[in-house]
């Protein structure tokens, strides 16, 4: 089943002194394009979390966030008292202040607060671990079901495109019988006698050139590998856009040797909606 690249996942976690909220946002790219943000006390699990994701989501510009909110009374910020003092005590020598405003300018120095770089509680990691898998999951979830409606305007379309098909199918005699006529005409407007034979073999090899028996069946065959492939088990948008540009090759042959206007309007609409699959295949994983 086909996913599509643009998702969004969430997953929160609360904890004694703390809430966790993951988050995962992703649209198309054409690789795997991952910026994670997260906490510096939780760097060391970076590697882990990219290759979880990498291991899921395969391609697309996805965005990942770690945020903490501090809920309880634990902070790992810490008022360094002795430097704290020693400020007011300096700036006392310079200005003669309310004890107030000297510590709200003493606080502003550097080292008035020290962060302290508390090591990583493992048993809180897997916590953490299991809702980043719950985020990913939703936004699996969220692609697979972009995924179904990108599959139905597909189908819809690659249908459009068989139609049109099988409407140059219905016209083609009619278009070999009018290049026949052209020139059978041209032939009897310039009024000379031409051996029937040689005018006869002139026109089976002219009428080859503009034969797209073999255009038409590839085009069909090429249809049905398309849905073939939207229909396999695997999300695999590279190969469909290879498909189209198959696709696209035999309508514009077609189209190149139709010398016919009706056929010619029937490839223009067959381009309009090669490029609309086209456009939508950017988005698929």
């Amino acid at each position: 089943m086909i996913q599509s690249m643009t998702g969004y996942g969430k997953s929160v976690l609360q904890l004694p002194t703390k809430k966790i909220s993951i988050e995962l946002k992703s649209l198309n790219s054409k690789s795997l394009d991952l910026n994670a943000r997260m906490p510096s006390m939780y760097r060391a699990k970076e590697l882990e979390v990219r290759k979880l994701i990498a291991k899921h989501l395969r391609r697309g510009k996805v965005d990942f966030s770690l945020y903490v909110e501090i809920t309880g009374e634990d902070t790992s910020s810490k008022i360094n008292k002795t430097v704290v003092n020693e400020y007011i005590k300096q700036l006392k020598d310079v200005v003669d202040g309310d004890a107030t405003e000297l510590l709200k300018m003493a606080i502003r120095l550097p080292d008035a607060v020290t962060t302290e770089r508390d090591e990583i509680d493992e048993e809180e990691w897997a916590a953490i671990s299991k809702e980043i898998n719950d985020a990913i999951t939703n936004i699996v979830a969220y692609r697979k079901d972009e995924g179904a409606t990108l599959k139905q305007d597909f189908t819809d379309r690659i249908a459009t495109l068989r139609r049109l098909l099988q409407e140059v199918i219905t016209m083609d005699p009619d278009r070999i019988d009018g290049v026949r006529a052209r020139l059978e005409k041209g032939i009897a407007d310039i009024k000379e006698k031409v051996d029937e034979n040689r005018f006869e073999q002139e026109l089976v090899y002219y009428i080859e050139k503009f034969d797209i028996t073999e255009e038409k069946v590839r085009l069909d065959n090429h249809l049905d590998y398309f849905i073939k492939s939207l229909n396999s088990d695997d999300s695999n948008g590279k190969k469909l856009g290879f498909i189209s540009q198959e696709i696209g090759r035999e309508i514009n042959t077609i189209g190149s040797k139709s010398n016919y206007a009706p056929m010619q309007k029937l490839v223009v609409q067959m381009k309009d909606e090669l490029e609309k699959i086209k456009e939508q295949l950017l988005n698929v994983l």
